[in-house]
């Protein structure tokens, strides 16, 4: 089983506490986000868990978390997801500057082969033109390119309860800044792909990226897995299949953009009833939910490798 921590919500920056007491313990409820009265008890155990894949916009609060979980012998990389817009747009995050540390710090701790850049997503309008979205990649990529083992964006999507006001990019000047990443990613060296693109930029050398990411994980577990495409996830996602643990309007790092929230005061209310000792991230189980297991195992192919020395 593949662990995705989290696309719903930021584990790593608001709840870590609850996540190592939750491998701690060997399981975790999911609530249905569409049926929340049902709930998915998902396997937690080593044997079980193949890679975790953490998504974050924040870890240095969960970096004290690390050690233990390298300790219990989890694998996992970083999704890390930097973007220069502010707090304008990204309003509860640190500032730019001390989330370049903290990229660093992560790299140094884990290595940059299991961390990956993500500048996603890509807002073009007045405020952030083209030529701006050039000057800051050319800036993050210097910043980055020696942290990380590849940089992957993607341009922004209106969704269905989007309230952002921002406006999805046309063809046209998806293909000029990404004539431009190219460019620059290529000076430092930096691989480079879109997320959930349908859009084809192989012009420039950038193809379709899996997030999650089954040759990433190959190497970091060092041998192959099972990769069946996610049927959840967008038409052009590559990713393979995962089993997410987080919960939908939870985070509050208070991205304007975000799919995952309706609005950051909702989120912050339902981030109130969070406690770290329970099996739920929201609140505790009532007794009244109906509870089933989450079909899971080991992806693990039985052929070895030598994805792991070559790795290390």
């Amino acid at each position: 089983m593949i662990l995705s921590v989290s696309r719903r919500t930021d584990i790593p920056a608001c709840y870590g506490e609850w996540f190592l007491n939750r491998l701690r313990e060997g399981f975790a409820l999911v609530p249905n986000p569409y049926a929340p009265h049902t709930l998915r008890r998902v396997p937690l155990l080593r044997e079980v868990v193949d890679c975790i894949v953490f998504w974050s916009k924040n870890p240095r609060p969960f970096l004290r978390f690390l050690p233990e979980i390298e300790e219990r012998g989890y694998p996992f990389y970083f999704q890390f997801t930097l973007n220069p817009y502010g707090d304008a747009v990204e309003q509860n995050l640190p500032g730019l500057r001390e989330r370049i540390e903290t990229f660093r710090l992560l790299s140094e701790k884990i290595g940059p082969q299991r961390l990956v850049w993500r500048y996603d997503p890509v807002i073009v309008d007045n405020a952030y033109p083209a030529g701006w979205h050039r000057m800051q990649f050319e800036f993050l990529c210097r910043e980055l390119h020696d942290s990380a083992c590849r940089c992957i964006f993607s341009f922004f999507d209106r969704y269905a309860k989007d309230r952002s006001g921002f406006q999805e990019t046309d063809e046209k000047t998806m293909h000029q800044i990404a004539r431009s990443f190219a460019e620059t990613a290529a000076r430092y060296g930096m691989p480079l792909f879109t997320c959930s693109e349908a859009v084809d930029l192989s012009a420039y050398g950038i193809f379709h990226a899996a997030c999650i990411d089954s040759n990433l994980i190959g190497r970091i577990i060092g041998c192959p897995v099972h990769a069946k495409k996610d049927p959840n996830q967008r038409p052009f996602c590559g990713c393979m299949e995962s089993v997410d643990i987080g919960s939908y309007d939870s985070c509050t790092n208070g991205c304007a953009y975000c799919y995952a929230n309706r609005g950051i005061e909702r989120a912050r209310r339902r981030a109130a009833m969070h406690d770290p000792r329970s099996p739920m991230l929201l609140g505790w189980p009532d007794g009244t939910e109906m509870i089933k297991d989450a079909p899971s195992q080991s992806l693990r192919l039985a052929q070895t490798t030598l994805f792991e020395k070559e790795f290390f």
